[in-house]
């Protein structure tokens, strides 16, 4: 079967600082037309900090689209242009302090992918060092070192919900 769909033309009908909302009309592989609204996002990267072998750093901040303070990884979006690499270095120290000598890719997750592009690249960080926290402008954000066992009850009980948190871990511990 095709799953293919063709797009027959697109118009941005939003234009924001962190998104942009497109409406296309396409034609499915069966002929039929259709409507599909895209919200673009330049994505990010997600930090999983690992500062010892059972302990991680983790962050508080208020996320204002669920009005809820959220504990998650370290992470951030991509500055127009920048690769995801150094923003990882670059968000790492923003939010935690901290700078990290060793690091591998976790490779990357579509957020959701039913109506937006964002893709979030997922890093280790260890053999961290405090360098010092400055966090962005209009950014309130408080960084904590969690036991992972710790974490993972977190997770099991349901006071961690945030999406690429648990998918960071996951794929950090091989889970």
């Amino acid at each position: 079967m095709d799953f293919e769909e063709k797009t027959l033309d697109s118009e941005y009908v939003y234009r924001g600082k962190v998104i942009n909302v497109l409406r296309d009309n396409v034609e499915i592989s069966t002929g039929r037309k259709s409507v599909r609204e895209v919200v673009e996002h330049s994505g990010g990267v997600v930090i999983v900090a690992q500062k010892s072998d059972d302990t991680i750093l983790m962050v508080k901040q208020f996320r204002y689209p669920i009005k809820q303070t959220v504990l998650e990884l370290p992470a951030g979006k991509l500055e127009k242009g920048e690769e995801p690499f150094p923003a990882a270095k670059r968000e790492l120290e923003e939010e935690t302090g901290y700078s990290a000598d060793e690091w591998q890719s976790l490779g990357y997750i579509n957020t959701t992918p039913g109506f937006c592009n964002e893709k979030l690249y997922l890093y280790l960080a260890k053999n961290l060092k405090f360098v010092g926290e400055h966090p962005d402008e209009g950014e309130i954000i408080q960084c904590f070192e969690y036991n992972i066992n710790e974490i993972f009850e977190k997770i099991k009980n349901g006071e961690i919900n945030d999406a690429k948190t648990i998918c960071g871990l996951m794929r950090a511990f091989k889970i």
